[in-house]
């Protein structure tokens, strides 16, 4: 059987004032449907770029990336959007918008999507109660802390039932006790919706959760430090 989503030879570099940068050089590794993987590495190592390249929010130089058999890098921008609608993303820092409440910020996605008011916020409700932020429903993010605003950006990007999710640093702008809650809420999560769970940290404790872990150093994998359960 297929892997849910397979990267092979991955490569992406930019231009600089300074010449050419590999941010990823030569990736390549497969993930299963459900599993939580981990991407782990310094700053500067390539993480985020990495998977910025597997939604094609960065296009890469050259390798090819497949969700569900098909390779994104050759899809036209319609086709790419919709493939991104099964896609949620969590961010370092949240990415809200300030304006809106709690629940309104849930609701965007679904709103681009064009569901109903009505619907939007009934499932909006639905998913901050998973989340555990309910009451703060009618909250804008000023008056949230930085657990809340990131328990209100998980569910925006449950929203719309996404198979996969991938998290760029998401507990990076948290303390420790408030990133291990994150972490475990994550968890709980993918167990019990079977999102398949694409994480980006320097947090060292993604290995005791995910099902296989990769290194980056200086954009390539560090193939002796490749955890599997």
């Amino acid at each position: 059987m297929e892997p849910m989503i397979q990267v092979e030879n991955l490569c992406k570099s930019f231009s600089t004032k300074n010449g050419t940068v590999e941010a990823a050089r030569n990736i390549s590794f497969s993930i299963e449907k459900g599993e939580i993987f981990g991407i782990i590495g310094l700053s500067g190592a390539g993480k985020s770029t990495l998977v910025r390249c597997l939604n094609l929010l960065e296009r890469p130089t050259s390798g090819t990336v497949r969700v569900n058999g098909k390779n994104l890098t050759e899809l036209s921008e319609k086709e790419l959007r919709k493939e991104r609608q099964n896609i949620g993303m969590i961010f370092q820092h949240f990415n809200l918008l300030m304006q809106r409440t709690a629940l309104d910020n849930v609701c965007f996605p679904m709103e681009i999507a064009g569901i109903s008011k009505k619907e939007a916020r009934k499932k909006a409700l639905e998913y901050l109660k998973v989340v555990g932020l309910e009451e703060k429903a009618l909250s804008y993010p000023s008056q949230l802390s930085g657990g809340q605003k990131q328990r209100v950006a998980i569910a925006r990007a449950m929203i719309n039932d996404p198979a996969i999710i991938l998290a760029d640093e998401p507990t990076g702008a948290l303390d420790y006790n408030t990133s291990k809650e994150i972490l475990k809420l994550i968890e709980n999560v993918n167990v019990k919706y079977g999102n398949t769970v694409i994480m980006v940290t320097h947090n060292e404790a993604i290995r005791h959760m995910a099902d296989h872990v990769i290194k980056l150093r200086d954009g390539a994998v560090r193939h002796n430090d490749i955890n599997e359960h």
